[in-house]
C-alpha cells in the first residue's frame, strides 16, 4: 500500500511537517519522510489575502494545493490516497432535515465536517487522521456529546471504526500545553480493521491502539461510558436524540462506543526557555513601563463585583498567572491573539537583557515545532502569530505518523 496523503484545511502545513519531518534551511525545504502528499486544500473564506495558502504553496509548491472552497471541489477529482488528514474547526454539527433518497441527509451549510464526510463517502481512504479542539467531545452544552456522536455515526455509515485521544502536548515532552482531540479512523477493507475487531475494547486504549504506544497512560481509568451509535435510525435521529459523556480516550467498534477517562504517564518536561532566541531581539518586542503595568493587572488575581441580568449581584473572579511566564514549564496554549495586550499573551524574560518582552514569530513557530521562519513568506508578524495560534503541535503528528507507517507496512 502506497503512503499517499491528502491534506484538508491544510493551513501552513502542520500535518505535512510532522509526517515528513520537514526541515527549512536557506529557504529550501527538505522532506525526510516516506509520505507523498498528492493533493491539499486550503481556503480562507473571511479574507482576501490567502496567507496560509501562500505559505503552504511557497514551501511545498503550488501545483497540488487547491485554493477554492472545499464545498466547491468535485470530490471525485481528488486523487486516490492512503491517508486523509486535516484539522477542521469545531462547529455546530446538527442536521435539520432528510432530503430525497438520492441525496440522503444534508448538514448545516458551511459546517466543514460535511466536506470531510463527502470525501469519506466518495474516496473511501483506508486511513484518516483528524485534529480538533478538546471541547469537540463535550459540545453542545444542551445535548452533551451530540456533535462527536454525529462524527462517529458518519464514520460508521461509511464503513470505519474509530479511535480517539485528547492529548496535551506539554504532558509528553513537547513545548506547549496544547490539548487537542486526535481522531484515527480505519476502513473495514483494511487488515488493521480486522485485527482491531479481535481486540478487547480496554486493550485498544491501554495496550494495542495507535495512541498508547507513543503517548503512554496510567493503567487505570477514572470514569467509563458505553453507548451504541448504530442503534439510531440515521443522522437526523442522532442529531435530535443522541447524548453521551465522551472522555479523553475511546474507540468506536462496529458502532459500539467505549470511552474512558485516563491520565498520561510521562515525565519529560520541555521548558519554555529552550525556545528563546539567543541573539539580539528587536526593541519593538520589549514591553514599555505602561505595558508592564497593564500586563500586571491583566495577569493578576481579580474579584470584581458585577450584576446578573436579573439584578442579582455576584463576584467575577480570576486567579493570578505567572508574569513573566515560567521558563521552566512548557508554553501555555498559544491563541490566535498572541502578541496582543491580553491576559493570554506570553511574556518572557529576554535571554540577553533579562527584560520582559513578547514572543517573536520564530519563537511562536518553535512552540509548535515548525522550522524557524516557516511563516516568513510575506505575511505580517501579527498574521504569523495568528497562524501559529491556529496550528497544531508538529511533534504530535510526527509520533502518530510513526505508528501509522507501521500499520501500513502490515497492510502490505
Amino acid at each position: 500500500m502506497e503512503k499517499t496523503v491528502v491534506e484538508l484545511f491544510a493551513g501552513v502545513g502542520g500535518f505535512r511537517c510532522g509526517l515528513n519531518n520537514v526541515q527549512l534551511k536557506d529557504d529550501k525545504v527538505t522532506e525526510n519522510g516516506n509520505w507523498k502528499f498528492v493533493w491539499a486544500n486550503q481556503w480562507e473564506p473571511a479574507t482576501k489575502t490567502q496567507d496560509a495558502y501562500n505559505c503552504y504553496g511557497t514551501r511545498f509548491g503550488f501545483e497540488d494545493v487547491s485554493n477554492i472552497d472545499i464545498f466547491e471541489v468535485d470530490k471525485k477529482s481528488i486523487p486516490d490516497h492512503t491517508l486523509l488528514v486535516g484539522g477542521f474547526p469545531c462547529q455546530d454539527y446538527s442536521v435539520a432535515q432528510t432530503l430525497s433518497s438520492s441525496k440522503g441527509i444534508e448538514g448545516k451549510k458551511g459546517v466543514l465536517w460535511w466536506a470531510i464526510e463527502e470525501v469519506l463517502s466518495v474516496k473511501k481512504p483506508p486511513f484518516v487522521l483528524l485534529e480538533n479542539v478538546d471541547r469537540l467531545l463535550l459540545s453542545p452544552a444542551k445535548q452533551r456529546g451530540r456533535d462527536f456522536g454525529m462524527i462517529l455515526r458518519s464514520f460508521y455509515d461509511n464503513g470505519y471504526n474509530v479511535e480517539w485521544r485528547v492529548i496535551n502536548a506539554g504532558e509528553y515532552g513537547l513545548p506547549q500545553k496544547r490539548r487537542r482531540t486526535y481522531i484515527f479512523a480505519y476502513h473495514k477493507s483494511t487488515n488493521y480493521y480486522k485485527e482491531m475487531q479481535k481486540t478487547e475494547d480496554r486493550d485498544v486504549i491501554f495496550k494495542e491502539g495507535i495512541f498508547v504506544k507513543q503517548f503512554p497512560i496510567k493503567d487505570e481509568y477514572e470514569a467509563i461510558t458505553k453507548s451504541n451509535i448504530s442503534e439510531y435510525k440515521d443522522l437526523v435521529e442522532v442529531s435530535n436524540m443522541f447524548k453521551c459523556d465522551f472522555y479523553n480516550a475511546g474507540i468506536m467498534n462496529g458502532g459500539k462506543i467505549y470511552t474512558v477517562k485516563i491520565k498520561s504517564n510521562f515525565n519529560l518536561v520541555y521548558p519554555l526557555r529552550k525556545i528563546r532566541e539567543e541573539n539580539e531581539v528587536e526593541e519593538k518586542y520589549f514591553l514599555t513601563e505602561a505595558q508592564i503595568e497593564k500586563f500586571s493587572v491583566l495577569k493578576g488575581s481579580k474579584k470584581i463585583p458585577r450584576v446578573k441580568p436579573n439584578g442579582e449581584p455576584y463576584f467575577y473572579t480570576e486567579g493570578s498567572m505567572p508574569f513573566p511566564d515560567n521558563l521552566d514549564a512548557p508554553a501555555r496554549t498559544m491563541l490566535t491573539s498572541e502578541g496582543g495586550i491580553s491576559r493570554t499573551t506570553h511574556v518572557i524574560e529576554d535571554y540577553k537583557t533579562k527584560r520582559p518582552r513578547l514572543l517573536t514569530p520564530i519563537e511562536c513557530e518553535r512552540i509548535n515545532q515548525f522550522p524557524d521562519n516557516w511563516t516568513n513568506t510575506g505575511m505580517t508578524n501579527k498574521k504569523r502569530n495568528f497562524m501559529m495560534g491556529n496550528a497544531l503541535v508538529v511533534g504530535i503528528i510526527k509520533k502518530i505518523g510513526i505508528e501509522i507507517e507501521k500499520i501500513i507496512s502490515n497492510e502490505n
